[in-house]
């Protein structure tokens, strides 16, 4: 291979010429331009930038994604332990509780991936899992990501160890993804307290390249700033410009533990709004499957926590769309090998070690079956209308949801533009998908209707497939030139179509545009976007006349109104059927 001599006024440094054409520090944009020359002249002090540039590349995470659905992303990240494939959900291994073990996880469950607590292991039992090794001592052939003890900090307020100890404990015991040790923000804090966590959480990071000595471990840069958003954004964005391999969201739990889903939406979009999307992103304590589809679909592929356990201790049942006392069940509504064979009396009658044990699998289960309808919703490419029947099973969940229309354009920037399936469109909701924002911007930016065409008609969705072809739309066609004494050839026509709004004729066919159902009569927030539109499309139009074709007793009537409140009258005309 052809090798490129950089040359700076003190050092001889010898590279591949492939290494130039891969991503590079701003500062260093020049050697690009350059990059065909055999001899590059570098400043002395910019290659301190170069060496940092080519270690990183050597430690840089391989995340290669597969499907993507809204931010959700089936991928397969890779470790020296072996490939994950994300979303993936990490059961925390407590070393002094285990109602069920590493190997279990593995054997009977098919978990690849799980977390446990290094700081614990250090305090407790160091010199044995520094000699075995963390896969050898959990017993556990999978990826094992270790916490650096943040949780414990939040918990307990101080722990005893540096953060330079912790970095060289998660080496020794061979972890194979490792998280420094930041300072969480916590909850109920002043924002200047929040600073100072930020502050701490950033300098302890940049220690990091210092401190390490491998390039085999994927290190975890956790975001802080708690509810602080602006502090959050801040945060991610001094993390994304160190040598990270994943970002993580510190301090969330107590914001879960709430309910404030809509709160720890805009905590997320805060921080992955600001750091490289190629880069998966962990978020801490999310435990509970009812909100699995919300973390997946704000782009979260990995996520941990020990509650299917601690749920379990409290004889607490989970569900998909909540959690249940075991003593108020009558009927256990789940299919999984442990309730397939037992009822609710059966699983009270057991001495309290067995029924923990039990409902500790039963719980792990429900949680690893979402995290594979949430897969299967990704590759159809439903993970909306997923988390649609999700957040009606729990207010705060759709509380959440609504929050999504504030972060649309940033949503359907990173979101597929063709699906295998069309779209269920159940509410005004809705109106955040991806598709609508698409078709609205595009349709603004991009169309322009043709320049021979005089006369617009508006003609209202009657079904999915809209065509001039059928009868319906012929005769109501002929009748409008009748009427209006227009020449057909001068017509140019267009559907008024919820949720979408206008719809020319020509890219009526274009998905997802005649590739989706609606429940009827749309809500009212619907029918104001739709005559948004149409308000919108008929002020810019250069048509000489414009006719907006209402049918009786529907909907459109209401449309219709909306309209005339908002255009003058000579603007628009209607024509009722």
């Amino acid at each position: 291979m052809r090798m490129l001599l950089i040359i700076s006024s003190r050092k001889r440094l010898e590279l591949p010429a492939k290494l130039f054409f891969l991503s590079f520090y701003e500062n260093l944009r020049f050697i690009f331009r350059h990059s065909m020359r055999k001899i590059i002249l570098v400043p002395s002090k910019m290659m301190k930038y170069l060496k940092r540039f080519i270690r990183r590349r050597k430690s840089m995470v391989e995340f290669e994604i597969k499907n993507k659905d809204l931010l959700a992303r089936i991928g397969r990240l890779k470790t020296k332990s072996g490939t994950v494939e994300t979303p993936a959900f990490l059961p925390v291994i407590n070393m002094a509780r285990q109602s069920v073990t590493p190997r279990e996880l593995w054997e009977e469950f098919g978990c690849r991936i799980l977390i446990t607590n290094a700081y614990i292991i250090k305090k407790q039992q160091a010199e044995e899992a520094s000699r075995l090794g963390i896969h050898s001592f959990l017993d556990f052939p999978g990826v094992v990501m270790t916490d650096s003890g943040a949780y414990q900090i939040l918990a307990y307020g101080d722990i005893e160890v540096a953060p330079e100890e912790i970095i060289k404990f998660q080496e020794e015991i061979d972890t194979d993804i490792a998280t420094i040790l930041d300072l969480p923000t916590g909850w109920g804090v002043s924002k200047k307290r929040a600073e100072e966590t930020v502050r701490e959480t950033i300098n302890r990071a940049k220690k990091l390249e210092e401190i390490k000595s491998r390039n085999d471990i994927l290190w975890v840069g956790p975001i802080q700033g708690g509810r602080y958003l602006d502090l959050v954004a801040e945060s991610a964005r001094e993390m994304s410009r160190l040598p990270f391999d994943i970002h993580a969201l510190g301090s969330p739990t107590p914001v879960m533990e709430q309910y404030l889903f809509d709160l720890l939406a805009d905590m997320i979009f805060a921080a992955k709004m600001n750091v490289p999307f190629s880069r998966p992103f962990h978020l801490f304590g999310a435990g509970h499957p009812f909100m699995f589809a919300l973390a997946v679909a704000l782009g979260c592929d990995l996520f941990d926590s020990a509650a299917y356990n601690i749920f379990a201790q409290d004889d607490r049942y989970l569900t998909t769309y909540g959690t249940v006392r075991l003593e108020e069940i009558e009927y256990l509504p789940c299919s999984c090998p442990v309730c397939s064979k037992r009822d609710p009396q059966d699983l009270r009658g057991m001495p309290k070690n067995e029924r923990e044990a039990e409902l500790t699998r039963h719980n792990l289960h429900v949680c690893f079956a979402e995290i594979r309808r949430i897969k299967q919703a990704i590759i159809e490419g439903r993970l909306w209308e997923h988390l649609m029947i999700r957040a009606h099973g729990h207010p705060s969940i759709l509380q959440a949801m609504k929050r999504l229309k504030d972060y649309g354009d940033f949503i359907e920037r990173h979101s597929p533009i063709v699906k295998r399936s069309g779209l269920f469109i159940f509410s005004s909701i809705d109106l955040a998908r991806p598709e609508v924002i698409r078709h609205r911007k595009r349709f603004r930016e991009r169309y322009t209707p043709p320049e021979k065409m005089k006369i617009l008609i508006l003609f209202p969705s009657f079904g999915p497939r809209r065509t001039l072809k059928s009868r319906r739309y012929k005769k109501i066609l002929a009748d409008a030139c009748e009427r209006f004494h227009i020449d057909k050839d001068e017509v140019h026509v267009c559907f008024y179509v919820p949720p979408f709004g206008v719809v020319p004729i020509e890219i009526c066919d274009v998905y997802p545009l005649s590739q989706f159902e609606i429940a009827c009569p749309p809500d009212e927030e619907t029918m104001k976007y739709v005559a948004q539109r149409i308000v919108e499309y008929v002020k810019k139009g250069r048509y000489e006349r414009r006719v907006m074709v209402v049918e009786s007793g529907t909907w459109q009537e209401e449309v219709a109104r909306i309209c005339k409140e908002d255009i003058k009258e000579e603007l628009l005309e209607f024509l009722i059927v």
